[in-house]
């Protein structure tokens, strides 16, 4: 599995969506949207070293998050969470998240939260929600069954140029498109 990102602006929003794409190194592929399990035994590899695994025209299954804007100067953002278990034979979460008006860092960390939540309760990890991601990361490194959470998350602020779509598009490929070639 690989991360990419990718930020595509345009007066057309499917045309914004492509250049999006392109952004991210995906262009070329037929995407299809999957929910977000991070599969047993996956490995996570560079944008580089995933791309060498993907052919032009090939299905990849792919957890997408993306957000798009007519507004011009609004902040968006689209980010994609990850957490995976210390059990290499056990399945970790991806979690998508979009919205307007946060940062990367404030996007990026609520993906990461979310999707070590989800992994939380299927291990059951005892974790209180109200309490603050940084308590709740110390929760989890110590009880030794969520190994990493991180995340991957893209901004941008809408334009006006003659009415142009801007679209922020992030894109993860999942693990079945990439792993089965390694």
């Amino acid at each position: 599995m690989f991360f990419t990102k990718g930020v595509g602006k345009h007066k057309e929003r499917l045309t914004s969506f492509e250049l999006a794409l392109r952004d991210a190194g995906i262009a070329s592929q037929n995407l299809v949207r999957v929910s977000s399990i991070f599969p047993p035994q996956c490995k996570v590899v560079t944008r580089k070293e995933g791309l060498k695994y993907l052919n032009p025209g090939e299905v990849v299954f792919a957890v997408i998050a993306e957000n798009s804007t007519r507004e011009a100067h609004r902040l968006l953002v689209a980010s994609i969470g990850v957490a995976i278990p210390a059990d290499k034979d056990t399945y970790g979460y991806l979690s998508e998240h979009h919205s307007f008006g946060e940062t990367e860092d404030q996007a990026g960390e609520y993906a990461e939260e979310l999707a070590a939540e989800m992994l939380a309760t299927t291990l059951d990890v005892d974790f209180d929600p109200d309490k603050s991601w940084d308590e709740k990361k110390e929760i989890y490194r110590i009880s030794n069954k969520i190994v990493r959470t991180s995340n991957v998350t893209q901004s941008a602020v809408g334009f006006w140029k003659s009415r142009h779509w801007m679209q922020q598009t992030f894109r993860a490929n999942s693990a079945e498109a990439v792993l089965r070639l390694l």
